[in-house]
């Protein structure tokens, strides 16, 4: 099973970090609202990043890595093409 640490882009131009072993999946629960609090109240949303993980360890560790940089760090990351 593949996990991935991914960025979501919000209609109200926030960013939100998750993780997932089934990005499609994810991504469509996010956008029908039931996903999470928080983004159902920015929808659309549009994914933006995605890095593999090897474990859901893994992704929940790159998760609080990835939450913990200030946006414009976020932003150089998504811009970086790693997804």
């Amino acid at each position: 099973m593949n996990w991935f640490c991914y960025l979501l882009h919000c209609a109200d131009d926030t960013l939100y970090c998750g993780i997932t072993n089934d990005l499609n999946k994810r991504l469509a629960a996010h956008n029908a609202g039931t996903a999470s609090k928080y983004t159902r109240a920015r929808l659309p949303v549009e994914l933006v990043f995605a890095e593999p993980c090897a474990d859901r360890s893994a992704a929940s560790k790159r998760e609080m890595e990835i939450k913990s940089l200030p946006r414009e760090k976020k932003l150089v990351l998504i811009q970086s093409g790693l997804s």
